[in-house]
């Protein structure tokens, strides 16, 4: 009877669902101190409008209460690795401008970038759960190199990454409690594979 020891997969789904959710109002509280030592340090307004950023997965979602609980997890998991990649060459971006200079905000910006990481793995975890295939990520080789930008455009494109990440943090949130939630008829939580 191992069965009998081990938590059955709803119990299993609200365990992480809730874990993940308070990993992303950790994530976001310090994504949103990240953003004020980020304006700071470059000299930003914190007011400053961003146009949207290529590459930058955009929080709003429309019809948000028609997704299934896969399309939430999938949107989720693509969006984090995306992320992954922004921060990752923020950071790079960050040392060659100012070497060890501030390493505040180098220290600052690594942290984010690992509790992301660790958020997409978590997102995985929620997908094996249900005996959903991972997608793989997009290319096994390194992404292509970005566009040369201006150092105040870098500047630019880092404030809206930041912003667009501490919205995916309260999406992520939100899609988390809505795949906890029990279903009304039949006291489960809502499957993941369900299509509309």
């Amino acid at each position: 009877m191992a069965a009998a020891d081990s938590p059955s997969p709803a119990l299993r789904r609200r365990d992480l669902c809730s874990r993940g959710i308070r990993l992303a109002g950790k994530m976001r509280a310090d994504v949103v101190d990240l953003l004020d030592i980020y304006v700071e340090q470059q000299g930003l307004d914190a007011s400053a409008s961003v146009a949207a950023v290529e590459g930058v997965p955009l929080a709003a979602v429309e019809r948000w209460d028609e997704q299934t609980g896969t399309q939430r997890l999938l949107e989720n998991l693509a969006a984090y690795r995306a992320f992954r990649a922004l921060l990752a060459q923020m950071l790079e971006e960050q040392r060659e401008q100012l070497g060890e200079a501030d390493e505040g905000l180098g220290r600052a910006l690594a942290a984010v970038l690992l509790q992301v990481s660790a958020f997409a793995y978590h997102l995985e975890e929620l997908l094996r759960l249900e005996s959903r295939g991972i997608p793989g990520e997009e290319g096994d080789g390194p992404p292509p190199p970005p566009p040369r930008l201006s150092l105040f455009e870098q500047k630019l494109r880092g404030l809206g990454v930041l912003r667009e990440l501490a919205q995916w943090a309260v999406r992520s949130a939100r899609d988390l409690r809505q795949l906890a939630k029990p279903s009304p008829a039949t006291g489960t939580a809502p499957g993941l594979a369900e299509s509309p």
